[in-house]
């Protein structure tokens, strides 16, 4: 990993969580601040750094995967609200949760749609 590498992280984490490194890196100071390095620098870094994908679709596919997983709420609700960051739309999240029906079944899907919910209700109170 290079200084570049957590550079350029820095910006993508800015542009879909804003805020968010200094938050991470607060979070883990105490316990593990090489993981919060780490993940400005290898996700953030270099992955959301390759050529052929946009950031919004980034997240789209980043949002599939964590609901398919099935066992990441937090970290789906920071990737929807990262999604909405970067021009998602709420009905394109809803629908790639759907999606997820088939290849992750329906509670995978449902569990979903519920961190969506709540990430909606979330941004609607703060209006």
């Amino acid at each position: 990993m290079t200084d570049e590498n957590y550079e350029e992280g820095l910006k993508n984490i800015e542009k879909i969580h804003p805020n968010a490194s200094k938050a991470l890196m607060e979070n883990l100071k105490d316990i593990a601040p090489d993981l919060g390095k780490f993940v400005i620098e290898f996700p953030y870094g270099q992955i959301y750094n390759r050529p052929g994908l946009d950031l919004k679709t980034r997240e789209i596919a980043t949002v599939a995967a964590l609901t398919a997983m099935g066992n990441a709420k937090q970290q789906l609700k920071d990737h929807i609200h990262g999604a909405l960051n970067v021009g998602c739309t709420r009905e394109e999240i809803v629908e790639v949760i759907i999606q997820m029906v088939a290849y992750a079944g329906f509670p995978s899907a449902i569990n979903g749609i519920k961190a969506a919910k709540e990430v909606f209700e979330e941004l609607d109170e703060d209006k």
